[in-house]
């Protein structure tokens, strides 16, 4: 069956006079998407569905809601909003109204709905939420998790196709958290279309079917959860996911400095409390497979990037070592005795291309 696209995003860049954190963002969201957004602060997650809602509008680029130009100068946008709702991390309940008062206005201003109407819709969602028992409180008396879930009924009210919701939990005490997972997890389960920005990892596995991993001013890696967390495509998204910890050395010389990079691994060993017989195997790695081996082959300008990755998530170590040039066969090409001491210390040994094209060696550390 044929997906429907709810929203498509073409070249949307948003720049500021000091920073964009949009450069070039596109894609396509259909009915029934639940999608996490997740990356490093300060990559344009919050700013993304500002735009997507027009809070903020691109500096240029399109997105279309239904086949619709939200972007365009004669787009009726307050039309198209209703089709949107939006939950903030800062709840903006109205404190001087009742939290069922909070829920009936939009629906009673914007939507026509009566008195009644509004009020019975009104306390069919507190109870869906849990907050039944709270309808004629002010929100000063709710703890955050209780205002956020109002939040969510008060956006639901208006009948969306789709909600963003923008960190819904970061201003939230940890032990509240929870609450509010559970809340948007049913309205997954329902079929509501959402885009969730959130550093909760765990939750964005369990709740979405897809993930944006944003970086760069981009949408860098968009894929499945077991994609973005078990096999990340990508070179930024395996480095968030992983929480890596980086030792990089680029060798642009056949007379380097040798001593000072043998004294790098030892000390990036020791700095993230690394075995010593890890330690040792991570500088074999370097001497017989990226001196004694490669850079002989590199010619009077020789480029080889040298990189460690320790991963304290599942306290693992891996070297990339990319090198220009034509690829290297290591069983055929290599001195028999430092093959030898680089399959010791090593539990597996990969090929693959860079990103650039290069070629690289992959390798696991005992």
């Amino acid at each position: 069956m044929t997906k429907q696209a709810l929203i498509k995003i073409s070249h949307v860049c948003k720049a500021y006079p000091n920073v964009t954190p949009l450069k070039d963002v596109n894609t396509t969201i259909y009915k029934g998407d639940v999608i996490s957004v997740i990356g490093p602060s300060g990559t344009g997650k919050s700013t993304l569905l500002r735009c997507i809602n027009m809070m903020d509008p691109p500096t240029s680029g399109d997105i279309y809601i239904n086949d619709e130009a939200i972007t365009a100068p004669n787009c009726q946008l307050h039309l198209l909003r209703r089709k949107m709702g939006m939950v903030f991390q800062s709840f903006n309940l109205f404190n001087h109204k009742t939290v069922i008062e909070n829920i009936m206005m939009a629906p009673m201003d914007l939507l026509g709905k009566s008195a009644q109407e509004a009020y019975d819709k009104g306390m069919e969602l507190l109870r869906t939420v849990g907050l039944a028992d709270k309808a004629l409180n002010f929100p000063d008396e709710l703890s955050g998790g209780q205002k956020q879930r109002v939040a969510i009924a008060r956006t639901l009210a208006m009948e969306p196709e789709m909600i963003l919701f923008d960190e819904p939990t970061s201003a939230l005490d940890p032990t509240k958290v929870g609450e509010v997972l559970e809340v948007i997890r049913e309205l997954a389960q329902k079929g509501m279309t959402m885009l969730i920005v959130t550093h909760e990892m765990n939750f964005a596995k369990d709740v979405s079917n897809r993930i944006f991993y944003m970086d760069q001013g981009e949408i860098y890696e968009d894929g499945t959860p077991e994609q973005i967390f078990e096999h990340p495509q990508r070179e930024l998204t395996r480095h968030f996911i992983m929480r890596t910890k980086l030792m990089e050395e680029i060798i642009t010389s056949k007379d380097f400095d040798f001593i000072a990079i043998r004294n790098n691994i030892d000390q990036f060993g020791k700095k993230y409390l690394l075995s010593p017989k890890s330690v040792h195997n991570m500088q074999v790695v370097f001497e017989e497979l990226c001196v004694q081996t490669l850079l002989p082959y590199q010619g009077e300008a020789p480029n080889l990037q040298f990189r460690i990755e320790y991963s304290d998530k599942t306290n693992s170590i891996q070297i990339r070592i990319a090198y220009s040039g034509k690829a290297f066969e290591l069983e055929e090409d290599m001195d028999m005795i430092s093959y030898a001491l680089l399959k010791n210390a090593t539990t597996s040994i990969k090929t693959a291309l860079t990103e650039n094209g290069e070629n690289e060696f992959i390798l696991d550390i005992k």
